[in-house]
């Protein structure tokens, strides 16, 4: 725990997890030096459509798939809550702006009643930047935090920022996968260990699977449930904590598919033995392990000064 508030900047790969492979660099260089792990996600419905998708899986990040009986759906559909109207990020920790950067639709909406503010592409690049140009763009982006000239101000427009890519995201200047990656390229020679930005900027890289498919339970599975001895007999392992909540079991957890999720701050997130952004890596050497999604936002919250406890 740093011994002042962090700004967090979370660059979210919606659907990207597959498009990961050996020749992203900085991405690998990234989860080298970070904590790293899974957060769970519950099964889709059957009938769900990809445009329900990101927003189901973006709510779950933000604990909010089911605030107060009201649905996702109709959160995105405006309609009027029966109970008592949604509380905002804000409102739920301790006064913390936050903004996304997107252009799904969905997601705007179901932002914008969460109380993010909606950032547009258009409005911090335009479409004519390369990749040679995420400099400007990682810059801007810590403008936004609060961080001008390798320092971190007092105040800041947002503690937290969301960058959405991936899904139907319309970036055609660059393949969404290359974009994440050369980001962390230019975050991670801004944020050097030894300077303020480094030990104040709290970094997360969060990759989804997306929709999944038939042979996913066996490729991307976190359950130890199917391990057997050596004379074959199944083990006995204790229940996971990802799959309880409030001291019992959650009633619908997926153990296939979950997110890739990689965090970094300087002098604050420990470092395991990842050495490969990657499904396997992740499962073999990271030191998060698995954490309900739900989860992923409290604690990120805690590291802003905007949570009570960790976890919480």
């Amino acid at each position: 725990m740093a011994d002042k508030p962090s700004r967090s900047l979370v660059l979210y790969g919606d659907g990207l997890a597959r498009l990961v492979n050996p020749t992203l660099d900085h991405l690998h260089s990234f989860a080298s030096r970070a904590s790293c792990g899974f957060l769970s996600l519950p099964h889709a419905p059957s009938s769900e459509t990809e445009d329900s998708r990101i927003a189901r899986e973006f709510a779950k990040l933000l604990d909010a798939i089911e605030y107060n009986n009201m649905s996702v759906r109709e959160v995105i559909e405006d309609k009027p809550p029966e109970k008592c109207a949604v509380l905002t990020i804000s409102e739920r920790f301790m006064g913390m702006k936050a903004a996304i950067i997107t252009n799904n639709a969905s997601l705007k909406s179901f932002g914008g009643k969460l109380g993010i503010t909606m950032l547009q592409w258009d409005g911090l690049i335009d479409n004519e930047h390369t990749l040679a140009d995420l400099q400007l763009l990682a810059s801007e982006l810590l403008k936004l935090l609060g961080f001008q000239e390798e320092k971190m101000l007092n105040t800041s427009q947002f503690d937290l920022i969301f960058v959405h890519v991936g899904a139907d995201e319309k970036v055609m200047y660059l393949k969404d996968i290359e974009l994440i990656n050369g980001l962390v390229s230019e975050l991670m020679h801004i944020a050097q260990p030894g300077t303020d930005i480094g030990s104040r900027l709290h970094t997360s890289v969060i990759m989804s699977y997306g929709a999944a498919l038939e042979d996913d339970n066996s490729k991307f599975s976190v359950s130890d449930a199917n391990q057997k001895n050596n004379f074959g007999v199944p083990q006995l392992y204790p229940r996971q904590s990802y799959t309880m909540k409030g001291g019992k079991p959650r009633a619908d957890v997926r153990h296939h598919c979950p997110m890739l999720v990689s965090q970094w701050q300087n002098a604050v997130t420990r470092k395991d033995m990842v050495k490969f952004f990657s499904f396997r890596d992740f499962n073999e050497n990271g030191g998060i392990l698995t954490i309900p999604a739900d989860r992923f936002l409290h604690e990120v919250a805690f590291k802003l000064w905007k949570a009570p406890k960790y976890g919480a």
